[in-house]
């Protein structure tokens, strides 16, 4: 989530006039940062997790469910308990045992849409193979504290996006009709935004900087009884509240495609994020660099967001439609008509895949390099200039491409070197699927790598097995000194690879063939350096890194290739991601007890990713398909909606044993040792 700042929001031919103003003063807080923090060291990892929630008010007895717009109402009953806890109070234990210390509570946070919260660990997780362990239990706590802060009919669930956003009828609580002059939407109300002002301005000012609406287009599935061509049976042709209500007749909704107009239908959707804080800068590069090809494959994995507005989609994940929904570009940066007024053709959105890699790895071929990347040329000149290697400034000239969108009149009046907020305003709205992140100003946090493409989970031991999983194989990047470049057109291609239905089992992603080093490496350390005393498994031995052609590094693989290995018929032998992390398990010599729990997450990846259990996208296509309401026809409707939504909540709350096909989807959740669940 971006800054909440307060003051005087700018609408957005007042912003833009101002846009070269805070880009500038942005370059000269980096470089103060970059000057301050660049030798800053830190002892040993600290990462941490964010979950995104769903309100949903939900009766067993009505078949309507409905988003709780309450959210404001939901954060006040939290603070209040937690503020007991900060004055040095009895910390409210929500299992009914009282105690006087404890770890700290989870920490709620707003999120762009009224019927969402955010949930994270009272503090940040460490190295220790225990705490890793205590990360489903802090999850459970969570959700536990957040329901037991709402209304008895108030539910928090783990979905991706609600199915029937935006369709006809009542779909919130409390009810709003759609167009207002924010969003502009046909078909949901500027209400369902957090009514802090950085999210409606964010949202017309993207509108405005482009000239119409966003538009989020999604292919519909087509089954044995949707009418073809489709048309989205949603659209109105004949509103004309607002000029953008032309876009439709323009062409705006296309034949085929679920039609969606407004920033909600993307930052209206949950996803799970990880941050990694870094010994060092040098070891965040790496980091970054090296998880970025991971994106795609976990993306796909995670896949869970096959409903929109009411029908079904033929795509499994969220991420193209977020892209949409906040694509501020104008037709000149889309390429649509002839450079005039921009500064040059963008080929992403600002919510993209990286377009860059940043480490001073002596592996970074150029070859890997975009070589179509767009850069603000004075912006790369004045980071070098100020002391910054070529390599990152160019990474943060390319952010700079930007205009800021949300500028509050009060920060023009001075620069003040000792923040952040000028560079914060670009880099918090470059919504790339890994962020690097400089020490914010301060505190001893420091350098820090942010995964972002994962979808949210239905169950929190999902969502811990995909959280632990990502440290885990961090750990196994350090120790290893693993190499997965590739060029990051392909990471881009992955991305989209990723979007196809049930993409899991049914395509192959571009991956390294070896990933390992020219020298055996020393296994990483709990401290955060490497363990002399511990030899690399034999297991780690392949041959040197190669120098030839860029295309002979990758392959297509399948995702079970990817996380379980080459099967010995294939003519490669790529080693697995799945028993990489566990010979890093190995030489760290971990606990049986503690290995034990780990191998149920363990299992669940592995197992979702050879296609023994199902994708939660694979599992909702299920249940919509054999729903004796549905006709076949790619139409989810409020039954439908309701017993989808009730077995969600069942399954989470550990009642859902009549749940169809629940095996398919999670499994026992039981692990070697009885662990998971």
């Amino acid at each position: 989530m971006g800054l909440l700042a307060l003051g005087t929001p700018l609408d957005w031919p007042e912003a833009k006039k101002n846009a070269h103003q805070v880009r500038e003063w942005g370059v000269k807080q980096l470089l103060a940062i970059w000057n301050k923090a660049k030798g800053k060291e830190r002892d040993a990892l600290l990462w941490g997790d964010e979950i995104e929630y769903l309100v949903v008010n939900y009766n067993k007895d009505d078949p309507n469910v409905t988003l709780s717009l309450r959210q404001a109402d939901i954060l006040h009953a939290l603070a209040q308990d937690e503020e007991l806890c900060d004055n040095g109070g009895c910390v409210p234990d929500l299992q009914n045992v009282k105690r006087e210390q404890g770890p700290p509570l989870p920490i709620f946070h707003p999120e762009f849409g009224r019927f969402m919260l955010e949930a994270t660990p009272g503090k940040p997780w460490g190295i220790g193979f225990k705490d890793l362990l205590d990360v489903e239990p802090n999850m459970k706590l969570r959700r536990k504290i957040a329901k037991e802060h709402m209304n008895a009919e108030e539910y928090p669930i783990t979905l991706t996006t609600y199915p029937r956003l935006g369709s006809p009828g009542t779909f919130t609580s409390p009810y709003y009709p759609p167009s207002g002059p924010r969003l502009r939407s046909q078909f949901v109300p500027d209400e369902i935004a957090n009514p802090h002002i950085r999210f409606p301005t964010l949202a017309a000012n993207i509108r405005s900087r482009r000239g119409r609406k966003v538009q989020v287009n999604v292919p519909v599935f087509r089954d044995e009884n949707t009418p073809w061509p489709w048309k989205d049976p949603t659209v109105n042709y004949d509103l004309h509240n607002w000029p953008e209500d032309h876009d439709v007749r323009n062409g705006a909704s296309p034949d085929n495609f679920i039609h969606m107009d407004a920033m909600a239908f993307g930052m209206g959707s949950c996803c799970l994020q990880i941050t990694f804080q870094a010994k060092n800068i040098t070891e965040g590069r790496k980091m970054y660099d090296q998880l970025s090809p991971l994106g795609p494959i976990l993306l796909a994995l995670t896949a869970a967001t096959p409903i929109y507005k009411g029908f079904l989609a033929d795509t499994d994940i969220r991420w193209n439609q977020i892209s949409s929904a906040v694509d501020d570009r104008t037709p000149e940066e889309l390429g649509e008509k002839p450079l005039k007024e921009s500064r040059w053709r963008m080929p992403k959105s600002r919510y993209a895949p990286n377009s860059t890699y940043i480490s001073e790895d002596s592996r970074l071929r150029k070859e890997y390099l975009d070589p179509n990347l767009v850069i603000d040329p004075d912006v790369k000149q004045q980071l070098m200039d100020g002391g910054m290697d070529s390599v990152l400034a160019t990474h943060f000239a390319h952010l700079f491409i930007r205009d800021p969108i949300v500028i509050f009149a009060e920060d023009l009046q001075e620069l003040d070197l000792s923040k952040t907020d000028h560079f914060e305003n670009l880099q918090s709205t470059n919504w790339q699927h890994i962020r690097f992140k400089p020490p914010p100003a301060g505190n001893d946090i420091g350098w820090r790598v942010e995964f972002r493409p994962m979808e949210i989970q239905v169950t929190d031991f999902e969502n811990a097995a995909f959280s632990v999983f990502m440290v885990l194989i961090t750990r196994a990047i350090l120790s290893f000194d693993l190499n997965f470049y590739i060029p990051i057109q392909r990471t881009d291609e992955n991305m989209e690879t990723a979007h196809r239905r049930d993409a899991v089992l049914n395509d192959k992603f571009y991956f390294r063939k070896n990933p390992f080093p020219t020298r055996a490496p020393r296994p990483y350390s709990a401290n955060g350096g490497s363990s002399s005393g511990t030899n690399t498994p034999a297991t780690i031995s392949r041959p040197p890194t190669p120098t030839g052609p860029v295309e002979d590094e990758y392959e297509l693989m399948s995702i079970d290739e990817i996380m379980n290995g080459s099967p010995s018929s294939s003519s490669n032998d790529f080693p697995g991601l799945i028993p990489l992390v566990e010979s890093y398990l190995d030489s760290m010599n971990v606990d049986v007890e503690t290995r034990c729990e780990l191998a149920a997450y363990l299992d669940l990846i592995r197992k979702r990713a050879n296609g023994t259990l199902w994708t939660a996208a694979k599992w909702i296509r299920d249940f919509v398909a054999n729903h004796g309401e549905y006709k076949g026809d790619s139409v989810v409707g409020e039954k439908v909606n309701h017993d989808l939504i009730g077995a969600v909540i069942a399954i989470e709350s550990e009642k859902g044993m009549g749940v169809r096909n629940l095996d398919r989807f999670l499994g026992k959740m039981v692990g070697p040792c009885g662990g998971g669940g």
